[in-house]
């Protein structure tokens, strides 16, 4: 105990914590909006308990990681090298690894479920009569089962890109559980409003399955070892976003002026 409070008697510790706990909570947006889409799927009366039960499996994921941390920073161990070059980028980087570690095959196993998954529900969202194909999403509901073992997949798979984020950027064990439950804690708070928004604009669905497919490509490339700054994706979503709340404060307007103006 003496050890923990001293080493929150240090402003780096304080410094630390506040970084971590803004970096958890914006890694924790790409795992909402997926639980918000797929609880969104379910019958009304179990999408609460969807999103509750998906975000305490995203807590337990990140706490049992973070009680392995030396396992955890194990999986960015090479395990096998396909033996090609990946040649050069302009300033002597490689352009792409060739050397797979377990967390490369997660980031790029769960990228890939995660384009399909996103281009599955375009496919139904645009085409208004869905062929018996890949992309058949002619049932109404998601099943409650097949919804938590696809919220479970995805929580694991983001839960190990925070947790290693977490490890890079401070050593103290305390400081990462902390900011990991802060995180959380918005995630839960924040989870029915957003879910209940998005089911309420179906223009904000489509922008959220963009996203999720964008973020997919971007799990594809980590894997490969093409690193895009987080900065620079989260800026275009917030702008994107922004572009869409005007359309929809446009939208409500001009219904307000229709529905005023007399017939």
């Amino acid at each position: 105990m003496e050890g923990l409070l001293a080493v929150f008697t240090e402003p780096a510790a304080w410094a630390a914590l506040a970084t971590l706990v803004v970096m958890e909570v914006v890694l924790g947006i790409d795992n909402l909006i997926f639980i918000s889409i797929l609880s969104n799927k379910l019958p009304e009366s179990q999408r609460q308990k969807a999103r509750r039960i998906g975000i305490s499996l995203a807590l337990v994921m990140r706490l049992a990681l973070l009680s392995m941390i030396a396992w955890l920073v194990g999986l960015t161990a090479p395990v096998f090298d396909l033996g090609i070059e990946g040649g050069v980028g302009a300033h002597g980087e490689p352009v792409f690894e060739t050397q797979f570690s377990w967390r490369d095959l997660i980031l790029i196993g769960g990228g890939l479920f995660l384009v399909w998954k996103a281009t599955k529900e375009i496919h139904h969202n645009v085409d208004p009569h869905p062929n018996a194909d890949l992309f058949d999403t002619a049932k109404p509901v998601l099943g409650f089962g097949a919804a938590i073992v696809q919220i479970l997949a995805l929580d694991i798979v983001f839960s190990v890109d925070s947790i290693l984020t977490a490890v890079g950027m401070t050593d103290h064990l305390a400081i990462m559980i902390i900011a990991v439950i802060a995180a959380v804690l918005v995630m839960l708070f924040a989870a029915d409003p957003l879910a209940n928004f998005i089911n309420a604009n179906p223009t904000v669905v489509m922008l959220a399955l963009g996203f999720l497919l964008m973020i997919g490509a971007l799990l594809i490339a980590d894997g490969f070892g093409v690193h895009v700054p987080k900065g620079y994706i989260y800026a275009a979503m917030a702008f994107s976003a922004g572009v869409e709340g005007l359309n929809i404060f446009a939208r409500r307007r001009k219904e307000r002026a229709a529905a005023e103006t007399p017939q």
